[in-house]
């Protein structure tokens, strides 16, 4: 058995074995599962992250990739094994013929400051610009333009990795497509993402953005439904938010670009939907204060303190033929209540046919719906969030029943059957791919899957 002692006298002072290090890698946002590593190896290129595999496979030493830390339920950690801490492989750029190369531990903060200023933009971006590549690469990554472009994963051409048996490789849907195809939206478990070429879209001056209200969620997800489908605005989401006592009131963000002297048409733009026109909502917005519009949010959660508490998130897409029925039960759950309180419910619509990684589960039907009650546990208190993670666990339960799948960035444990019956059919292929990548099964283990 492999031991920090012999850690450290492979791999000498780059393997930080410090306390407060390892309970620093020891946890993540989610702030629900805690495990600790043996150390933490902080790689300045892709030799060393090789020389780090090919050491740990053949001991059968857990690694796990950590960059923004943002995962909700220990997904980036690796219990008794190694933290590869990314933050120092963040080169950006340059941007160049309408793409970007980045290294996986920036953020994605740090991509949109290289190509804003050359009038470029990823064409999908998660709402949140603090996490980091890698990791949103390899979970699929959903934003608000996900209904035009497909994943923030779709839009890689290009990627740099070392597999799980220390193989260092380029690869692309033209060279090696079977590992580039494995690595994205692959939950890590293939290889370690060292850098990601991107494509590039021109951005707009300005926005106008749109929040339009309903008290009708069938009319709601029709209009939503509608607007995926003709393509109306570039950019599309939504909320769920509370209304008096009891009642909840939905919303469609919807967001146009803004180039000219002259503002969009509304008319045209909110023609034939049926949102409460008095309670319309319209501004306008530099693009680049749009991106970044949930920093203020992050800023005042850290003043709080509530940027540290515990966030027992659930993140689900759910079929057209379901998605009101599992929405009004899970708003209508008691166990869910303190989400008129303290949490933030996402309910947007995502095209499946423009999701195009292999290996991202998707439930059966075109315009899919994403449902995300985010919700912020007290600190302090284990039962309440054992009680979080136990609702979450059973809306799980009632989607899956009406064909839902879950977007695996959540608080959300899943055993051996709920992993295979995720990747249904695909599941075959990613275990082949596993093996052959990951041959000692070291990588991604927070994930809870097995092979």
């Amino acid at each position: 058995m492999t031991t920090a002692h012999d850690l450290a006298a492979r791999f000498g002072p780059a393997l930080d074995t410090r306390p407060e290090i390892l309970q620093e890698a020891a946890q993540d946002f989610g702030h629900l599962v805690r495990t600790e590593p043996l150390g933490v190896l902080r790689p300045r290129s892709a030799t060393e992250i090789k020389d780090l595999l090919e050491f740990a496979g053949p001991r059968g030493i857990p690694v796990s990739a950590r960059g923004g830390g943002h995962s909700m339920y220990g997904q980036g950690q690796a219990d008794g094994g190694i933290v590869l801490d990314l933050r120092s492989l963040n080169r950006v750029g340059p941007v160049t013929d309408g793409q970007l190369t980045v290294q996986a531990g920036a953020l994605w903060r740090e991509v949109l400051a290289a190509t804003l200023p050359h009038g470029r933009t990823p064409a999908v971006l998660t709402d949140y610009l603090g996490a980091g590549v890698g990791g949103v690469l390899s979970a699929g990554g959903l934003g608000g333009a996900t209904h035009r472009h497909g994943l923030v994963a779709d839009q890689v051409l290009e990627l740099e990795v070392v597999t799980g048996a220390g193989e260092h490789r380029v690869c692309s849907p033209a060279r090696h497509p079977e590992l580039f195809h494995a690595v994205l939206a692959g939950l890590g478990q293939c290889a370690v993402i060292v850098s990601a070429t991107l494509r590039l879209v021109p951005a707009p001056d300005r926005v106008r953005r749109y929040c339009l209200y309903y008290t009708d969620l069938a009319r709601c997800l029709t209009d939503q439904r509608r607007l995926a489908e003709e393509q109306r605005f570039p950019y599309l989401e939504g909320q769920v938010r509370p209304s008096g006592e009891q009642d909840w009131q939905y919303m469609i963000e919807a967001v146009a670009p803004h180039d000219g002297p002259y503002p969009p048409d509304d008319s045209t733009l909110l023609a034939g939907l049926s949102y409460e026109p008095a309670a319309l909502e319209a501004e306008d917005l530099g693009y680049g204060e749009f991106a970044h519009r949930v920093d203020t949010d992050e800023e005042v959660l850290r003043a709080t303190g509530e940027w540290l508490h515990p966030h027992p998130w659930l993140n689900l897409l759910l079929p057209p033929d379901s998605a009101e029925h599992v929405v009004r039960a899970v708003l209508a759950d008691a166990a869910f209540r303190d989400l008129r309180d303290t949490g933030l419910v996402l309910l947007y619509p995502v095209l499946s046919s423009r999701l195009r990684a292999p290996f991202f589960s998707r439930p059966s039907g075109e315009v899919l719906h994403l449902f995300a009650p985010l919700r912020t546990a007290p600190p302090g208190s284990p039962e309440t969030v054992a009680a979080m993670v136990a609702a979450n666990r059973a809306a799980y339960q009632l989607a899956r029943s009406r064909g839902a799948v879950a977007y695996p960035v959540n608080a959300l444990p899943l055993s051996d059957a709920d992993w295979r019956d995720h990747y249904g059919s695909r599941w075959p292929a990613f275990a082949e791919a596993k093996h052959r990548y990951d041959p000692h099964l070291i990588l991604g283990r927070g994930h809870g899957l097995r092979f």
